[in-house]
């Protein structure tokens, strides 16, 4: 059973969280100070940590730079602030995933089980991730056996839709332009009507990736240059 320690400053935020991860199995851990989840780190490393970011004593940052000094266990970061600066701090100071508040529940223990897989499939043992796969913000592509999957349900994806998102996660942060896309997809000289099929096929991810009700902004369309995924 993996265990998880849920670091947040308001309670009722921290219990509820709690109460969505055991009622997936996990062994879980609650602190309400940077202070006090250290104190538990120390006692018993975690297998995963949640970490609010706006804490009363030392904020999530520097509660994640000391774990940072001795452990390697995924670390997802929760936050109201939605400022980008935020985000990256998180990620260059080595957090694995940031979920900004409020958040949907079920993303959130679909985030949890995408990281801990993750870490215990690729990072156990010293084994590096395969070249073959991708897998972050609980998107796994597996590039071997052609599986999706997205906050832990599969999609079914045409050979073209699933070369499209891995190109696009591969360069992930960067914009991929339409005529890039289509030349090194479909392996044809771009036309100006070639952007409708670009188009189209990116309308059909987005739905897939979509939770029923609308399409995921998974992928981003820069406008007037093409599309591309956040890091």
């Amino acid at each position: 059973m993996s265990k998880i320690l849920v670091l947040d400053n308001e309670k009722e935020i921290a219990d509820v969280i709690g109460l969505y991860l055991r009622n997936e199995g996990y062994e879980v851990e609650l602190a309400y100070s940077g202070r006090e989840a250290l104190r538990k780190v120390e006692q018993s490393p975690p297998d995963l940590a949640l970490l609010d970011v706006m804490l009363p004593d030392i904020d999530g940052f520097r509660v994640l730079q000391k774990i940072r000094e001795n452990y390697k266990f995924p670390v997802i970061m929760l936050t109201a602030k939605t400022e980008y600066t935020d985000k990256i701090t998180g990620l260059t100071l080595g957090a694995d995933d940031y979920i900004p508040k409020p958040f949907n529940p079920l993303e959130m223990v679909a985030r949890v089980k995408a990281q801990l897989r993750r870490y215990t499939k690729y990072n156990g043992g010293g084994e590096q991730a395969s070249d073959n796969v991708i897998d972050f913000s609980g998107l796994l592509l597996n590039r071997d056996t052609h599986e999706c999957f997205f906050n832990e349900r599969e999609l079914t994806l045409t050979p073209i839709e699933f070369d499209i998102l891995w190109l696009l996660c591969e360069n992930r942060g960067k914009v991929i332009s339409s005529e890039q896309l289509f030349e090194q997809i479909w392996k044809e000289k771009y036309f100006k009507n070639s952007n409708n099929t670009v188009m189209v096929h990116i309308r059909h991810l987005r739905e897939k990736m979509g939770d029923g009700t609308r399409k995921s902004d998974f992928i981003k369309t820069v406008w007037g240059v093409g599309y591309k995924i956040e890091k």
